[in-house]
């Protein structure tokens, strides 16, 4: 069963919603975020990066940091930007992207259900990462940035949602980057239980995107549990802030990758290393290469894009994560070739989100900061799933989430 569990939200009045909403803290920096936040002093960049109320100098893991979003939150408290709901609630919350839409529950999600891996991983989490967002749990009391949870789409499920969403909404704006945010409260104490009832038929639910908000969650429950002598399981701190969507609404865009230099290969030796693997053919349109089936390549490189498509056999078609295009990527070209043994640490690789476009490839190779780009075809949901099931770890960067979720529609309290 899937535990989904209501809470009294702390939102903003309707009509600053739309200035209180801010993109999550890990998808801009904090130079971004200061000239974001800049003349909104109701945006909710000032609680998720509250550095950018200090000087630039304080490094954003000073404990300073997090006081200081502490700080920032009651204060949106104080002024009646925020109120909190009298009575435990659901919410949903609806994403629409050109023509792609998306409506989520919105709730809490259990943290012993996510320890017993009935809420299941796919990517490695970084210690330090995970430190930050537990002193930030910690400061501010409180769950400010959503979990992106899935799951296997149930027909009945989405039709009482869609039912719910046509009743009048709360929130409704566009952001500037033509994104349409709805959301919803759900109060009613029939619904409520009917939702509760649904999701308990669902054997697992997955970590889409949020790894390490969902693993500080965790700790932060853990060290609860062991400060309180009463502790009996129903505390808030075991429960943490979701947005929980069905996976055939979920929509991964491509996240592709820039390479500084050719490990001191010549054109000609690096195009003849890779024709191994990969059958190579010229690409004449400028605009380069979008591959729009699995296991194709786009590369550019000196002012020429190339179709690289795979050859069979050279990736094991049984493993969920060896089928990858990330990985055949990395197996076949990154680091026998270029010398990329381990992406998370290597400086020399970087990743650009497909909702840059081909353009910021093109970019980032003419300009000589990189030597080659590689576009490559989203990974599917279903992909996602299946090595979540399996127990194994993706690689890094394999997944662009879009769109994303704004943070500060909603937050929940740990008192």
């Amino acid at each position: 069963m899937a535990v989904v569990k209501p809470f009294c939200g702390l939102r903003p009045k309707a009509d600053l919603a739309e200035k209180v909403a801010s993109p999550p803290y890990d998808v801009i920096s904090s130079s971004e975020a200061r000239k974001m936040a800049e003349n909104n002093p109701v945006s909710f960049l000032h609680v998720n990066k509250p550095e950018i109320d200090l000087p630039e100098t304080v490094n954003i893991y000073d404990p300073g940091v997090y006081a200081k979003g502490s700080e920032n939150l009651q204060k949106l408290i104080t002024d009646g930007v925020l109120i909190r709901d009298e009575k435990p609630c659901f919410y949903l919350y609806r994403q629409k992207m050109e023509d792609h839409t998306q409506l989520g529950l919105v709730a809490c999600a259990s943290v012993a259900e996510y320890d017993m891996n009935k809420i299941k991983k796919h990517e490695l989490t970084r210690v330090e990462k995970e430190d930050d967002r537990m002193n930030h749990i910690l400061h501010l009391k409180a769950h400010t940035g959503p979990v992106f949870l899935t799951y296997q789409a149930r027909p009945g499920i989405t039709a009482f949602l869609e039912r719910l969403a046509g009743e009048e909404h709360e929130y409704d704006f566009t952001s500037t980057d033509g994104i349409r945010h709805t959301f919803w409260v759900v109060r009613n104490a029939d619904a409520i239980r009917r939702i509760e009832e649904d999701f308990e038929e669902i054997p697992d639910m997955y970590v889409a995107d949020g790894h390490h908000r969902s693993a500080a969650a965790s700790r932060v429950a853990g060290q609860k549990r062991e400060e309180n002598p009463t502790h009996t399981g129903e505390e808030e701190y075991n429960f943490f802030l979701s947005v929980i969507f069905p996976h055939n609404q979920m929509q991964i865009l491509d996240y592709n990758r820039v390479v500084s230099d050719l490990n001191g290969l010549s054109t000609e030796s690096f195009l003849e290393k890779i024709s191994q693997k990969f059958l190579v053919r010229i690409y004449s349109d400028t605009h380069g290469y979008k591959p729009s089936v699995p296991h194709d390549f786009g590369m550019y490189l000196k002012d020429s894009w190339y179709r690289l498509s795979a050859i069979p056999g050279t990736w094991d078609e049984n493993s969920p994560t060896a089928r990858l295009d990330v990985s055949i990527l990395m197996e076949n070209i990154l680091d026998p070739i270029l010398g990329i043994g381990d992406s998370r640490k290597d400086k020399r690789i970087d990743f650009v989100g497909g909702i840059r476009g081909l353009e910021e490839l093109i970019r980032r190779v003419d300009s000589g900061e990189m030597a080659v780009a590689f576009s490559l075809y989203p990974t599917r949901i279903e992909d996602l799933l299946a090595i979540a099931d399996a127990g194994e770890i993706m690689p890094p960067k394999s997944t662009w989430f879009e769109p994303k979720l704004k943070s500060g529609l909603v937050v929940h309290l740990l008192d």
